[in-house]
């Protein structure tokens, strides 16, 4: 894959309000785990592997648990993941195929019993704002910056 654009030195206004819209969530009183959680579904969801690469690094640099970060494409399943979690995985899930669900009112619902109007309104932010994120990073193709796979011989 051919990388198209570096977004960042074609549109560098536009891409200075978006870190600056990330920077505002971050400053929300959302905890750091849960923004990273929210941002690495919706990218998985995306299928966005710049994305994912980076929120799965930061999330592991904040302290999460790999594990976690391992199950979080099941986190139905699993029982890692707390009320709250998985009231914002459902909102993400819901507003990224937005599509498709229509933010139906009971996953609303259960995010009105964890999360309060102001976390609302933030994390509603930060699902539409990794979402463009996703958008302009598969549209342009960027791609993460890995080592090589590596195996061991059997």
């Amino acid at each position: 894959m051919t990388p198209r654009l570096n977004i960042f030195h074609a549109a560098p206004e536009g891409t200075k309000a978006m870190i600056a819209v990330g920077a505002a969530i971050e400053a929300s009183g959302l905890e750091r785990s849960l923004i990273e959680l929210v941002k690495l579904r919706a990218s998985q969801i995306n299928g966005c592997a710049f994305c994912i690469h980076m929120h799965a690094t930061d999330a592991v640099k904040q302290g999460e648990s790999p594990m976690r970060i391992h199950l979080l494409d099941a986190w139905r399943e699993a029982p890692v993941f707390t009320d709250r979690e998985r009231a914002a995985l459902t909102w993400t899930e819901s507003l990224t195929r937005v599509v498709d669900t229509h933010a139906p009112d009971a996953d609303y619902t259960a995010l009105k019993s964890q999360f309060s109007d102001a976390e609302i309104g933030n994390l509603t932010l930060l699902i539409g704002a990794i979402n463009l994120w996703n958008r302009v990073q598969i549209g342009l193709r960027a791609i993460p910056k890995v080592d090589a796979p590596t195996r061991d011989a059997a």
